[in-house]
């Protein structure tokens, strides 16, 4: 069996297994309940499972290991950044938001505020962090099947593309939360398995001695000892170090406002069930991010940080050719077969954690927009579903269209413009309206929109998008006008986003906000009235 048809086979044998999940789902699917919280059954390890597998996507398995594997100790913080991270969202927001709220950020919000003005904004901001992350995955998913099918790139790539954003329209609209859900649990099951497989075989290289594996590592890079000392990417002028302050700031605080993780939280039966997924979820996050170090710096030894770059500027594959070389290396059966296993279980990762964006970006478009915003909640539950599933397919092919225009961004890199704009524009009002009384729909509406478009804003000003290469490729290489030298806005935009929704909240008078606080905060800390809580 050649190469190519063993991973055909396996990509096939992936998606089978998922899209078999999704029809069992669907029949499962009766309520909205079902539909966007997946019926509210799932336990403590399983959510933990699905939580993980949401968040350690394409991005952490591709981008994060390739840029160890180019800059070194410089990448490894992205590692650092996404763990850590994660103690925000558990001490901060997971259990009073789980408590507080149904199926969206927004009906958190909109409990004491508003209705109208809050939910379009939350819901806008979804939207743009949802499209944001999805570009990212899409990528990840042209790239290796490119490697892969050993084919030219341009029209393969871009059907590829198509293809992933069809399976991931036909997972939301058929099987709705349960079956992204469980399509997440697989993959989470998948992706520990091969990374600890390829983990253990590359230590093996080096008799399970680290420091001999980072000194071949920096031998091979081309840069030395600097290797293996922070400053690579990050240190050469001040900008770059006010980047990458800027960079861990949003990496820190953006998981906390992550649309598509929040919305997990609404999937167990209590506050404790919450609690108990999130300590599972860190546990098994913080092996796999251990893990990312041995794969970025295993490929810069093994593979070679110039092999690696010659294959793809943007470093994205760095694991799936370490998976080769353990495996035996080029042209032999271990390697083709230990390529092609990890690239399955890549492919798996994209498909779950698309499912889960554009299902958390259609249900806000569903539930907050168009049954509270348009209608007035006069709807019933089976229209406002038929309605998420119409936004599915919107958001799908929007997602597909800028994916095809990005396909040369390391994908890394592209989340953690995700991360910023969600630390810049949900984070600010969450925190606000669980923690601040006067906090009012002023503040709120100020703190998103201002958050959001100034992110968005000084991203398009940045060297990412125009000018000249700094790291990586800007998307319109030929033009400059970027008159802001940071690539990542975080260090402007969060303060910003924290500021607008005070000043918002401080100009404005709204007694009844005020008078609701009392009540949010019993449910917050209680969970007494949250929709599905047992008494």
């Amino acid at each position: 069996m050649s190469d190519q048809t063993l991973t055909i086979v396996l990509f096939l044998v992936v998606v089978a297994i998922t899209v078999g999940i999704t029809i069992w789902a669907s029949r499962e699917t009766a309520t909205t309940a079902d539909y966007y919280a997946g019926g509210r059954q799932f336990s403590g390890f399983q959510n933990g499972l699905a939580v993980s597998g949401d968040y350690m996507s394409a991005a952490s398995f591709l981008g994060i290991s390739g840029l160890i594997s180019q800059v070194g100790y410089d990448g490894f913080l992205y590692s650092i950044g996404f763990l850590v991270a994660w103690l925000v969202a558990l001490l901060l927001v997971a259990e009073l938001l789980r408590n507080s709220g149904r199926y969206t950020m927004a009906d958190q919000l909109a409990y004491r505020m508003r209705q109208r003005s809050v939910r379009t904004a939350a819901s806008v901001s979804t939207v743009a962090v949802s499209i944001f992350y999805l570009l990212a995955q899409m990528v990840g998913a042209g790239t290796l099947v490119v490697l892969l099918l050993d084919v030219d790139e341009g029209l393969l790539k871009n059907l590829v593309i198509a293809g992933v954003g069809a399976l991931m329209i036909f997972y939301v609209t058929v099987g709705g939360m349960k079956g992204t859900t469980w399509v997440q649990i697989v993959k989470a099951v998948l992706l520990m398995s091969g990374t600890a497989l390829v983990t253990v075989l590359a230590l093996a290289e080096f008799g399970f001695n680290i420091s001999e594996m980072l000194g071949q590592a920096a031998e091979q890079s081309g840069s030395g000892a600097a290797f293996l000392e922070p400053g690579l990417a990050y240190g050469a002028t001040t900008t770059a170090k006010i980047d990458f302050i800027s960079l861990a700031l949003a990496l820190v605080l953006g998981t906390a406002g992550l649309p598509h993780i929040l919305i997990r939280f609404y999937t167990v039966p209590t506050a404790r069930v919450a609690r108990t997924s999130v300590q599972w979820a860190i546990t098994l996050i913080g092996i796999f991010y251990l893990m990312t170090l041995v794969l970025g710096f295993g490929a810069a030894a093994l593979v070679g940080t110039e092999q690696i770059a010659s294959v793809d500027p943007a470093g994205n594959l760095a694991s799936p050719l370490l998976a080769e070389a353990v495996g035996g290396g080029e042209g032999t059966t271990g390697g083709a077969v230990l390529l092609a296993l990890i690239a399955a279980v890549a492919f798996a990762t994209i498909l779950a954690v698309v499912a889960g964006l554009t299902l958390t970006s259609a249900s806000s478009v569903a539930h907050d927009l168009y049954a509270n915003v348009f209608r007035k909640g006069r709807m019933s539950e089976s229209d406002e579903v038929r309605v998420a599933r119409i936004a599915a397919f919107v958001i799908g092919a929007v997602a597909i269209g800028l994916s095809i225009l990005a396909q040369d961004q390391n994908i890394a890199f592209l989340v953690a413009l995700a991360f910023a704009v969600a630390a810049s524009a949900n984070l600010p009002s969450l925190l606000y309206n669980l923690f601040w009384r006067r906090f009012n729909t002023r503040g709120a509406t100020w703190a998103i929109y201002g958050g959001l478009v100034s992110c968005v804003g000084l991203v398009i000003f940045s060297p990412v998008v125009s000018g000249p290469v700094v790291t990586t490729p800007p998307l319109f290489p030929d033009y400059d006008w970027s008159y802001f030298p940071l690539s990542n806005p975080g260090i402007v935009s969060i303060p910003l986003g924290f500021f607008l929704g005070w000043l918002g909240t401080v100009t404005s008078r709204e007694p009844e906000a005020q008078e609701r606080y009392p009540e949010l905060e019993v449910r917050s800390l209680t969970g007494a009235g949250a929709e599905g809580a047992h008494h």
